[in-house]
């Protein structure tokens, strides 16, 4: 594990999110709500309008829900995110002080948060220990043999066992991009990686 670790750390500097939330954590739950199913590039492209039409919570909180469909429709899933932002803006706003909590009960009280970004959002914004268990996170960690099996739950418990609490949400950013450029879901340039050798899908 030390080994895996400490190569992912040679290879990927973390000088920031992917997701470009300019240090505004409410931004981060918005924009990561709008990542289902559509790359952080289309979501960026998205957010710079977004953010221009609503400025604030309260601008999310009471929006007419047509123009906020209209404002995230190429992300997909348009009226059910823009539903989920709508409503989770006016939660955080009447039921948290308008400040995004650390906890994780309170995270997935949410309106569309489940553990995925409850935990983005606990290790890019809080620092505290946080495994995203997304595709990449998953497909990587069953091919170096560090869990086994498809269930999020299950690999965010394993990895949160074996990697140290304060590699571990750096660590699953760097999972991204080493799983863009070498561990692909469709022909993995596993001849080229430079984890070869410990990878027991390479094997």
């Amino acid at each position: 594990m030390d080994f895996i670790i400490s190569e992912l750390k040679k290879r990927y500097e973390i000088s920031g999110h992917s997701l470009e939330y300019q240090n505004e954590p409410y931004k981060l739950l918005v924009l990561a709500r709008l990542s289902a199913q559509c790359t952080d590039a289309r979501v960026n492209i998205v957010a710079k309008t977004l953010f221009s039409e609503f400025k604030s919570l309260e601008d999310f909180a009471g929006a007419d829900l047509d123009k906020l469909e209209r404002a995230v429709f190429s992300c997909g899933l348009y009226k059910t995110k823009a539903r989920n932002i709508k409503d989770m803006c006016a939660m955080l706003i009447g039921e948290y002080d308008s400040k995004i909590p650390e906890d994780m009960d309170k995270l997935l009280r949410l309106p569309g948060v489940g553990r995925k970004i409850a935990n983005l959002i606990r290790g890019d914004v809080f620092g505290l220990p946080a495994i995203v268990a997304d595709t990449h996170c998953i497909r990587i960690s069953n091919r170096l043999g560090l869990c086994s099996g498809e269930n999020p739950a299950v690999v965010e418990r394993r990895l949160l066992e074996i990697i140290p609490a304060e590699e571990s949400s750096d660590f699953c950013h760097r999972l991204v991009f080493f799983g863009r450029e070498y561990c692909r879901a469709q022909s993995p340039r596993c001849g080229e990686c430079f984890l070869e050798g410990v990878c027991e899908y390479c094997c």
